[in-house]
């Protein structure tokens, strides 16, 4: 593990250690989706090389979605300090905030942690711990990544009635199709005004800068794909079922269970496909509804919430993984996870899906029935064509999306916003030590 703090830095700012605060409206546990991952992950990897990391999330705004206390634990690095925001009106301060735009009951303790002074200020899923307001607070260098669509959709997703993608805006009538009350602040020009406090907004696909072009967003977007973690293998591992009750071969779903994943497109496939089961790792809402589709299948199974470790295994242990989503998904992690595994990953041609496959060479690309069965036959029948494609998406991985990849861009940026803010007397060479 690199402990540098200037592995990746392209001039004077990052030769020091720095001070971050991360704000997102969840984090690990307190977290359901890949954006609350990722915060971990980044934030732990800069603490790892020497920097300090400050973490502001809403645990009232998983208690409000969640109804229940999280059911997984994470550990955090000794430089990294967790804040998780609690307020004596409980459940309403997440409310407040989606109505108003503004953090509401929270923004005493907000401006007094951004007080303690931070070099980087980094923004993710701020909709219900700050709302667009909480971009004017705290001095430093201000980022955005665009893990979802919220700056242009207020629900997140671009996901239409819930229903299809996004193609033409209905956004009053569609959040009350979510059961979300209108949020009349979009309709201000507070949004306008905020994103004006923010250096750089990251998008972690060129699709998810695309469409953010595409919708109206003006503010310059900046393309930087997310990492995974490296796992404790030094190399390659292809493994095969072992006998027992994994000795049928299979295909692996990893994700939330929502609608928009689009898992119930491919149950009706392995109901008629006996050649290899699903399996399918994940919980969420829809799961119930799932599980009646799945009734008569015998050949899918769903594990539930898996743990990192044991998720490794699936991968490597499967045919490869499939990712049917029918919405806009930006930059799913999932695939990334596969390809870290040597695992081929089998993705539906919308969003930012594809581009993990064109840039990889690590799978199949499919936009009907009959492609989707064709890669699943190929991958099944062709030992040497799945080696290939996961040794592919590997060789990928390593040199796209590690940490150490994505952290030589992220400091390159801070960099530039601080060289064109006038911030750095001098510039050096970028330190490349590992």
């Amino acid at each position: 593990m690199n402990n540098n703090p200037t592995v990746g830095a392209a001039s004077g700012i990052t030769d020091r250690p720095l001070r971050f605060c991360m704000i997102t409206t969840f984090y690990p546990p307190y977290n359901f989706g890949g954006d609350g991952v990722f915060v971990h992950q980044l934030s732990n990897e800069l603490a790892r090389r020497g920097h300090r990391v400050d973490v502001i999330h809403c645990i009232d705004a998983y208690r409000l979605l969640s109804g229940q206390r999280p059911n997984a634990t994470y550990d955090n690095h000794p430089n990294v300090t967790v804040h998780g925001l609690k307020s004596p009106f409980g459940l309403l301060s997440p409310v407040a905030t989606q109505q108003t735009g503004f953090p509401f009951f929270k923004s005493a303790r907000i401006r007094q942690i951004l007080a303690k002074g931070f070099d980087v200020i980094h923004y993710h899923n701020i909709s219900l711990v700050g709302g667009p307001k909480i971009l004017e607070y705290g001095q430093g260098i201000k980022l955005y990544t665009m893990h979802e669509y919220w700056l242009v959709c207020p629900t997140h997703v671009l996901f239409r009635f819930n229903r299809a993608v996004c193609t033409r805006r209905h956004c009053f009538t569609c959040g009350l199709t979510y059961k979300r009350p209108p949020q009349w602040w979009r309709y201000s020009g507070l949004i306008q005004t905020a994103v004006q406090h923010v250096d750089a907004f990251i998008a972690p696909s060129r699709f998810s800068k695309e469409i953010h072009h595409r919708m109206g967003f003006n503010a310059p977007i900046v393309h930087m794909p997310l990492f995974v973690p490296a796992n404790d293998q030094r190399s390659p591992q292809f493994e095969q079922p072992e006998s027992g009750e994994c000795q049928r071969p299979y295909f692996l779903f990893v994700g939330r269970l929502e609608k928009l994943k689009g898992l119930q497109t491919l149950i009706p496939v392995f109901h008629r496909y006996r050649k290899a089961q699903l399996w399918v790792a994940g919980t969420g809402n829809y799961e119930s509804t799932l599980r009646r589709m799945a009734e008569h299948s015998d050949n899918v199974r769903f594990l539930g919430h898996v743990s990192g470790q044991q998720l490794q295994s699936l991968y490597r242990r499967s045919l490869a993984l499939i990712v049917p989503s029918i919405c806009y998904d930006a930059a799913p992690l999932v695939a990334i996870e596969a390809f870290r595994e040597c695992t081929p990953a089998v993705v539906r041609n919308l969003g930012g899906m594809p581009e993990i496959i064109q840039e990889s060479g690590g799978g199949f690309i499919y936009d009907t029935e009959e492609k989707l069965v064709g890669a699943m036959d190929k991958l099944l029948q062709d030992p040497l064509c799945r080696r290939q494609l996961g040794l592919n998406g590997y060789n990928a991985y390593r040199e796209k999306w590690t940490a150490d990849a994505h952290l030589k861009s992220y400091f390159a940026l801070i960099d530039e916003i601080a060289t064109a803010r006038g911030d750095l007397s001098r510039k050096t060479e970028p330190s490349l030590a590992v």
